[in-house]
């Protein structure tokens, strides 16, 4: 093998190894900061944390670099739950006021959207981020469900176990389990076992 290649080789695994290494070690400081954060749970660096104590994350869970997990206003006890073996890709945002809470062996890609609030906006006079948060309603998401690339989930909203949500989609109302929903905004377009599976999953590649 020519030294090139070896030492490419050598690079990229030290890079990688390293990379873990740092995130596994942030996670095993961090966890008395959480509510509970599991074991061999790692949240890839970097990562932005707002309210830490009022996470519930499980064993096994991975969140992606560049991802945003935050709780906000001022209530007690834990408000973002995530389950067992779920998978965040990277670039997501997640933000939850009452409850905002993924199920186990989640799958999201990049840069999803998640929140159990909205932002008030009707006093002109006064910027959007001070006016503070409304329609506030618990989020949920059901086992074994898979969000596509840049889906946004609003306030009130609960994905079914099983479903899949395609890429782009802006998810307002509820999705069944078990079923394919696309669009902005997002709708049901099959329910897994009928004749037209292939084509709804082409839709969410």
């Amino acid at each position: 093998m020519r030294p090139r290649r070896l030492l490419g080789r050598a690079v990229l695994y030290t890079y990688l190894e390293g990379r873990a290494a740092i995130s596994k070690l942030f996670c095993f400081a961090a966890a008395g900061g959480f509510h509970r954060l599991g074991r061999r749970t790692v949240l890839e660096l970097p990562i932005r944390l707002i309210g830490a104590d009022r996470m519930d994350i499980g064993d096994d869970v991975y969140v992606g670099a560049g991802s945003c997990l935050q709780t906000v206003g001022g209530a007690t006890g834990p408000a973002l739950f995530i389950g067992t073996g779920t998978s965040i890709a990277g670039s997501a945002v997640i933000s939850a006021s009452s409850s905002v809470r993924l199920g186990e062996r989640v799958l999201l890609a990049r840069n999803v959207y998640i929140a159990d609030h909205s932002h008030a906006f009707d006093d002109i006079r006064i910027a959007v981020l001070d006016q503070g948060l409304v329609k506030m309603a618990e989020v949920s998401i059901g086992d074994g469900a898979w969000l596509g690339q840049n889906v946004v989930v609003g306030p009130g909203v609960s994905i079914g176990r099983g479903a899949v949500i395609g890429a782009n989609s802006v998810v307002l109302d509820d999705v069944p389990e078990h079923a394919v929903a696309v669009g902005a905004p997002a709708r049901v377009v099959n329910r897994f076992g009928g004749p037209s599976d292939e084509a709804a999953l082409e839709l969410t590649r």
